[in-house]
């Protein structure tokens, strides 16, 4: 695969619009715009922005890398939706990254993220490249599970989970999110990972409840 591809990465998981351009193995650019919404009206202008900027157009682009979550379902959408659209358009490889994945520092690890309602987001990343399954961690939830002794606990939510979980919180500077995700999607690419459909990393269910009512029938 690609050794040195040319990479534009983007993340709309939360209120922000970011982005990052990544080329020979060097950044070129990186934005990130707060934002609470408007993220689907602003992405491809942004996108658009930071290659012009380096004086490149899409037919560059060698590979598309996005944020795949967890965080805001909505804009996990939003950018997973556009990452797949790009990739088959140009007909360049797109390869998704996860929150935790930008996080994960050296393994064993429990990677902790902040959730809604005082809940947290974990994933245990293994010294042998084994990861556990995602899960979403309530604040009354037994977690014997995921203490061992020293545990080390990597991410926002580490500090406030380190004495529940009898773990040891390790202080890092937080990632610039969409500069990291072109990092590893450029890893992953060079591993010759499977890319093309990048899938959204919910977690956690919708907080906006099914209709209760059937749905309408819809005739041939």
């Amino acid at each position: 695969m690609m050794t040195s591809p040319t990479i534009l990465a983007f993340d709309t998981s939360a209120a922000h619009c970011a982005a990052a351009l990544r080329s020979d193995g060097s950044l070129l650019d990186v934005r990130e715009e707060s934002m609470a919404r408007g993220q689907a009206e602003r992405l491809m202008p942004l996108l658009e922005e930071v290659l012009a900027g380096q004086g490149l157009g899409w037919r560059d682009l060698d590979a598309i890398a996005v944020g795949v979550g967890p965080g805001n379902f909505t804009g996990i959408r939003i950018s997973v939706a556009a990452a797949r659209g790009l990739a088959l358009s140009l007909g360049v490889p797109a390869v998704g990254v996860s929150n935790f994945e930008v996080w994960a520092a050296d393994a064993p690890c429990l990677i902790c993220l902040d959730a809604p309602r005082e809940q947290a987001f974990v994933q245990m990343f293994e010294a042998d490249g084994s990861r556990g399954a995602p899960r979403l961690l309530q604040p009354d939830a037994p977690v014997d599970d995921l203490r061992r002794d020293g545990l080390r606990l990597v991410g926002p939510a580490a500090p406030r989970l380190a004495e529940r979980l009898k773990g040891e919180p390790v202080e890092a500077e937080p990632p610039v999110l969409p500069a990291r995700i072109a990092e590893i999607a450029a890893r992953k690419l060079a591993d010759g990972a499977e890319s093309g459909r990048p899938a959204p990393l919910y977690v956690r269910p919708a907080d906006a409840a099914p209709p209760r009512d059937p749905a309408p029938l819809i005739l041939p």
